[in-house]
């Protein structure tokens, strides 16, 4: 018998490109089973084995010998036992407190240089002055870092995570576009891994952003996002259909440097009128100067406490780049069409004065009924660090661990980037 409201057909032949899929082999389903299980370990902790298997579907022999495997590597450890009413009492697993990660959030003049435990806690942190020259300026970050090992000899310390305001090649992981920070002809990574002997991970700071919202933060159920990172400039991180974009050599989502105006400012990248030149918080400094000529020049920071002290001027400025701020998140919307845009700035510490104006000029140049809902994170410079301790813990986690030895005796694991595709019967 028919049903009187059959239900529509959802499914279809999904397209694959042959040229980048291959089979999944066993080794495939059992490194995705092992990301799967540590991810629920993350996301219930602490959870029993029986939990794990009841929540993911994997037979409990699965699950123990993935318990085990993710031990001996010290992702997770075993604590206390379940309290059951009657039976036997599990051992619970949680995510390991003694794995951390030493993470810098490098800007144009300042790093700030953290050590972070898994679940995304702060050990310690410190602010380290930086220097144009890029082998100074790195060698001053290394010897940071090997402060921050000897801090923590106690800790299993899972490699280096680099969050930097430029663009990164995911191949050559070489920083290539960055003109803020004049350190693209130095080999960065090779550097900190000499002389540290850490693997180190390193990405656009919007990216990195990106992958700490998805590891850490709010991102269950959300598809489509654009995350917007404004500091000294602007930067931009796409996740379309749940996979970050980041296009030919690492360079998608350059929209801070989209001209809203040729005949505006030069740019540090060469252009004249960049997105960033108007809503970025240099921007935002420029606009105060302009008011107030002989003052001073205040630090961002110092600049949103005046307008907290209800200074008209800083006021001024602020809303000046606020403005310039929801005009640049039109094109954003018009190109991309997220659900949700995620700003990660200072501005957002006093986003009850300013983000309605950020949130009118955007709805005022969308050919949409609904503009993206607009979530702000409550601390940009904390995003940043934890997003580079999120690119460590995403390119580690799902590592191919049986690599030949590293010279300095340490396993060298080198990242799956594959599409893998089921062969059904």
């Amino acid at each position: 018998m028919t049903p009187t409201n059959p239900k529509p057909r959802t499914q279809g032949i999904r397209r694959i490109d042959l040229a980048y899929a291959e089979l999944a082999s066993s080794e495939v389903a059992r490194d995705i089973n092992r990301d799967v299980v540590l991810e629920l370990i993350r996301t219930k902790q602490p959870v029993s084995r029986a939990d794990l298997s009841r929540i993911s579907g994997l037979q409990p022999s699965t699950i123990s010998s993935i318990a085990e495997q993710l031990i001996n590597e010290k992702w997770i450890i075993e604590g206390a036992a379940a309290k059951r009413p009657r039976g036997r009492r599990p051992t619970l697993l949680s995510l390991n407190p003694d794995m951390v990660i030493i993470v810098a959030d490098i800007r144009p003049n300042q790093a700030i240089v953290a050590v972070v435990d898994l679940n995304g806690r702060f050990l310690t942190r410190e602010t380290l002055p930086l220097v144009s020259d890029p082998e100074r300026g790195v060698n001053n970050l290394i010897a940071c870092f090997k402060r921050m090992r000897d801090m923590h000899q106690d800790k299993s310390i899972e490699g280096i995570g680099l969050s930097l305001p430029g663009r990164v090649d995911p191949v050559k992981k070489r920083l290539i576009l960055s003109p803020n920070l004049p350190w693209s002809s130095y080999d960065i990574k090779k550097a900190v891994e000499d002389a540290t002997q850490l693997q180190v991970e390193m990405d656009n700071d919007a990216n990195a952003c990106m992958l700490s919202e998805l590891w850490f933060g709010r991102m269950d159920g959300i598809r489509d996002a654009v995350l917007v990172t404004i500091s000294e400039g602007v930067g931009t991180a796409i996740l379309a259909n749940g996979q970050l974009v980041t296009g030919r050599a690492g360079l998608a989502g350059e929209f801070g440097h989209v001209s809203l105006d040729p005949a505006g400012p030069q740019c540090s990248c060469g252009r004249f009128g960049c997105w960033e030149m108007y809503a970025s918080s240099r921007a935002a400094v420029n606009y105060f100067a302009e008011l107030r000529p002989a003052n001073q020049r205040p630090t961002s920071l110092e600049l949103l406490n005046l307008a907290e002290d209800n200074d008209p001027d800083a006021i001024v400025a602020l809303s000046r780049q606020a403005a310039y701020l929801g005009k640049g998140l039109r094109m954003i919307v018009t190109a991309l069409a997220p659900d949700v845009i995620l700003l990660t700035c200072e501005l957002t510490s006093s986003w009850g004065r300013f983000g309605p104006i950020v949130q009118a000029e955007l709805a005022a140049g969308v050919h949409v009924i609904d503009p993206p809902r607009i979530e702000v994170t409550a601390d940009a410079e904390l995003a940043r660090l934890r997003g580079a301790a999120a690119l460590v813990l995403q390119r580690h986690s799902g590592y191919n661990r049986s690599k030949p030895d590293s010279p300095n005796g340490k396993v060298i694991r080198k990242r799956r980037d594959r599409t893998a595709v089921a062969a059904r019967a």
